[in-house]
C-alpha cells in the first residue's frame, strides 16, 4: 500500500481548455468531479465549469522524432480539435515502440507556428524525453470527462487501484493499451508510455 500512496502523490490530474478571463487555451486542475465537473485555471486561477464533451476520434499526426542526432518519422494520436504547442509532451508510436516526446517545432501548411489544433498540423518535430501523458477518461454514471495526467514513462497504473488527487479519487476499472491489448482484470498493470487510455469511476 506504500507504493499505491506514493503514486498518489505523484499525479496530477489536468485538462488544456478554453479559459474564460484569459480567452485561450490553457491547463486547468481539476477541483471536483459531480454532474459537472469544475476546474481551475493553472494561469489566471479562475474557477469554472468545464461543458460536457464527446469524444471524437483521434488523428494520427505525423511525427519526426530526434533522439542523439538521429530522427525517425512516428506518428502522435491527438482529437482533431486539441490544441497542441510547443513544449507539450506526448508518447509517439514509432513501429513497435512507444516514445515519450516534447513537441519542438509545429508545421501547419508551409509556416512554422507555436500552436496548432491537431487537424490543421502538417508535422511535428519532437525530442525523446521521459515524461509523458496519459490520458484518462473518468465516467461518473452520466458522462465521461477526459482528462491527461502527466507522469514519467515508466510510472505503473494498475487496474482496480484508487488514484488521489486532491481531494478527489478514482478507481481504474480497465485500461486500453498502445498494442491493441485491453487491460480488464483487477492486479494487471500497464506502464505509462505504453498505455492508449485509462478509463475510471469517481469516488
Amino acid at each position: 500500500m506504500e507504493k499505491g500512496r506514493q503514486v498518489h502523490r505523484l499525479l496530477k490530474m489536468e485538462i488544456r481548455i478554453f479559459c474564460p478571463e484569459c480567452k485561450d487555451e490553457q491547463d486547468h486542475i481539476v477541483l471536483s468531479q459531480s454532474r459537472q465537473t469544475r476546474v481551475r485555471c493553472t494561469t489566471c486561477g479562475t474557477v469554472h465549469q468545464l461543458a460536457r464533451q464527446k469524444e471524437q476520434p483521434p488523428l494520427h499526426v505525423k511525427t519526426i522524432v530526434s533522439e542523439e542526432g538521429t530522427s525517425r518519422i512516428c506518428a502522435i494520436e491527438l482529437l482533431p480539435d486539441e490544441p497542441c504547442q510547443i513544449g507539450d509532451h506526448h508518447v509517439a508510436v514509432c513501429g513497435a515502440e512507444y516514445i515519450g516526446v516534447e513537441v519542438t517545432a509545429i508545421e501547419r501548411g508551409q509556416h512554422r507556428v507555436r500552436k496548432a489544433r491537431a487537424k490543421d498540423i502538417t508535422a511535428l518535430w519532437s525530442r525523446k524525453i521521459e515524461e509523458v501523458l496519459v490520458r484518462v477518461s473518468v465516467h461518473d454514471g452520466r458522462s465521461t470527462v477526459p482528462l491527461a495526467i502527466r507522469v514519467s514513462g515508466e510510472e505503473p497504473f494498475v487496474v482496480g487501484e484508487v488514484y488521489r488527487v486532491g481531494n478527489r479519487r478514482f478507481r481504474i476499472a480497465h485500461m486500453k493499451m498502445r498494442d491493441g491489448a485491453a487491460l480488464r482484470h483487477e492486479g494487471q498493470k500497464g506502464i505509462a508510455r505504453k498505455i492508449k487510455r485509462v478509463y475510471g469511476y469517481p469516488l
